[in-house]
């Protein structure tokens, strides 16, 4: 058994303070299961880690009631796991394209 008893084995990934170690992404009913999933993977790192849920919608950069409300006015659009913005800008055959 190779590396028992917690020995150094040589450099691994060095993480500040405040940054994030893993992001998970899953719908609103399972948050529960996430959270205790997390909190025992939390267990295997040194030091303190805190488990944060995001008010973000999906890995996007929107909050989850703006994300709605622009997912209704059509100016954003699904692209696999993000959305792409479309702005009012731009060409008005585009536009109608999008809003047709």
């Amino acid at each position: 058994m190779r590396g028992a008893f917690g020995k150094p084995q040589g450099l691994v990934a060095r993480v500040n303070i405040g940054q994030p170690i893993m992001s998970v992404r899953s719908k609103d009913g399972n948050k529960a299961h996430v959270v205790e999933a997390l909190r025992r993977a939390k267990f295997k790192f040194p030091g303190r880690q805190k488990i944060i849920p995001s008010k973000k919608w999906g890995f996007t950069k929107w909050e989850r009631g703006v994300y709605e409300k622009m997912r209704e006015e059509k100016r954003l659009i699904p692209d696999g796991v993000t959305v792409q913005y479309k702005s009012d800008h731009g060409p008005l055959k585009a536009w109608k394209a999008i809003h047709a």
